[in-house]
């Protein structure tokens, strides 16, 4: 009679959904010490599972001192940037099973920012280059509009491709300029001055294009493609910036 329920068990646990991964992370805890570590979690997961669930199983079930950010889970905020495998990438849109289980992921924080604790990056320098590329519309007349400014489906097409931004950093982070000179602009910061330089209804292209016409702008480009290929909204970051290069030697755009 016991053979029935071994086959049965054995069935439920062939059925199972779940494999073990091993999930390796870079701690850092600048009140315990100034050095980073390595720190291997065994896990099981559902492959169809995303690397945040996996943190999330960290946190809340082995080690609720493992810091790092999320908000909306849902590739929309770009808190949750971080270095999957190698690689700059989202963790709530990284699925277990599309990147190797069968070897450690390893999971770290995003290169050329200051490291906080574990995962957590101090962004301010990011958004300080965000802020000064003036990414609001501007125009000469300062009186409230009593009327939409119009603009038509080809002028909107013209920098479609530059909205999608959601200052995850991944772009900026993947930069090797970037990693060597932190006040380089970055191509997030480009990024989204383009989408206000080609945008018909602004008036401060020409103010934009000053800015980043410094020693700190965009002619620091390699135009290696990191950027572009760690974009997890699918930009063509380098062609922007490229745009804006070309922008700045015509002034036409």
């Amino acid at each position: 009679m016991a053979t029935p329920v071994l086959d049965k068990v054995e069935a439920e646990a062939a059925a199972s959904p779940y494999i073990t991964v091993t999930f390796r992370v870079r701690r850092f805890n600048p009140e315990v010490s100034a050095e980073a570590t390595w720190e291997d979690f065994q896990l099981e997961i559902d492959p169809k599972e995303r690397v945040l669930d996996g943190l999330h199983k960290i946190k809340w079930d082995v080690d609720g001192t493992l810091t790092f950010r999320r908000s909306c889970a849902h590739g929309i905020c770009g808190s949750d940037a971080m270095r999957i495998n190698g690689k700059n990438r989202l963790a709530c849109k990284t699925l277990i099973k599309d990147i190797n289980p069968e070897k450690p992921i390893t999971v770290e924080p995003i290169k050329g920012l200051t490291v906080l604790k574990d995962l957590v990056v101090d962004m301010e320098p990011f958004f300080q280059a965000y802020r000064d590329v003036m990414p609001f519309l501007i125009t000469k007349d300062t009186n409230e509009p009593t009327r939409e400014r119009l603009q038509s489906a080809e002028d909107r097409e013209r920098f479609d491709d530059t909205t999608k931004c959601i200052l995850c950093a991944a772009c900026t982070s993947s930069c090797p300029v970037f990693w060597n000179d932190g006040q380089y602009f970055g191509p997030a910061a480009i990024v989204n001055a383009h989408r206000f330089i080609f945008d018909s209804r602004d008036e401060a292209g020409e103010q934009r294009l000053e800015i980043l016409n410094d020693k700190d702008g965009v002619w620091r480009c390699r135009t290696t493609f990191n950027c572009t290929d760690a974009c997890p909204r699918g930009i063509e970051v380098t062609k922007a910036i490229a745009e804006v290069k070309k922008a700045l030697i015509t002034r036409r755009f």
